[in-house]
């Protein structure tokens, strides 16, 4: 299972000299298998673009898990190249809620915000709730489960190989009420639980972050933490600040890993490939 980080960055793109180290798209992330045609991605923010265009029409079958929709996760399905090949079958899955995604995701993608509709996409194009259970989609078996965020989001655990990866891009473990002890209290847990990768939400220092409690996201120190809790074995540090600039995701990095008691960590970089496990 490998893993491609094509969009890194929290809240809103900041593309400058100063975030080309780590990236400056939002989040999107891709796993690709043994089979060249298919690929699972995780959100949709401003990487897709790219990703789309790096696809160029060899991968026919995807899978699309959007955590939450939040506009900095979806902003970039509209420039995503597969939903305009007529050869091509995605499918968009996303935390339920009680009006359909299609309603929800048709708020975007129509006028006056964009010029076109997704019925007017040329994909075969399906819509679907996160699922709770287990899910065979290929050679991944996705499940989902509900996490701590404003507004509806799920965590995303993607199995496949032997081989565990954890997505959790905006998530605040730290409103737990045991946190950071007893796991089956802690939100995200099960997902987490024993990943080979927890790529995670740590947009906050610590003294950002005591400011902030209740915005949905983690300091960095929380982050590891939670991946200790979970036992993960490897921290990917994720949804970084859009004011923070490569010196300073570095410094996070580098005290984040000093807090560690084991667990590997390291910042995502955008246009970074690595294999789960490796």
């Amino acid at each position: 299972m490998k893993v491609t980080f094509w969009g890194t960055r929290g809240s809103i793109a900041t593309a400058s000299p100063e975030t080309i180290g780590f990236g400056g798209d939002t989040s999107c992330v891709a796993i690709s298998g043994e089979d060249p045609e298919h690929v699972v991605i995780l959100d949709a923010g401003t990487g897709i673009r790219r990703l789309g265009d790096v696809l160029n029409g060899r991968v026919r079958r995807i899978d699309l898990l959007l955590s939450h929709l939040h506009l900095d996760h979806i902003v970039g399905l509209g420039f995503f190249a597969p939903l305009f090949w007529a050869d091509a079958s995605v499918t968009i899955w996303a935390p339920p809620a009680t009006t359909p995604l299609l309603d929800r995701l048709g708020r975007y993608l129509s006028p006056p915000l964009f010029p076109v509709r997704l019925r007017d996409l040329s994909c075969e194009l399906e819509l679907r709730d996160a699922s709770m259970e287990p899910v065979v989609r290929g050679a991944f078996t996705i499940t989902a489960a509900p996490i701590i965020h404003p507004d509806t989001a799920v965590g995303y655990r993607i199995e496949a190989g032997g081989r565990v990866l954890a997505y959790l891009p905006d998530h605040e473990p730290a409103l737990s009420p045991s946190f950071p002890s007893e796991p089956e209290w802690t939100s995200g847990a099960a997902i987490a639980s024993e990943a080979d990768m927890l790529v995670h939400d740590a947009q906050y220092t610590p003294d950002e972050y005591r400011e902030r409690v209740g915005w949905g996201h983690s300091s960095v120190l929380d982050s590891v933490a939670f991946a200790e809790l979970t036992g993960a074995r490897s921290l990917l540090l994720f949804h970084h600040d859009p004011w923070h600039d490569d010196g300073r995701v570095e410094q996070m990095a580098r005290d984040a890993q000093r807090a560690s008691r084991g667990v590997t960590v390291t910042a995502a970089r955008q246009r970074y490939t690595l294999t789960v496990g490796a």
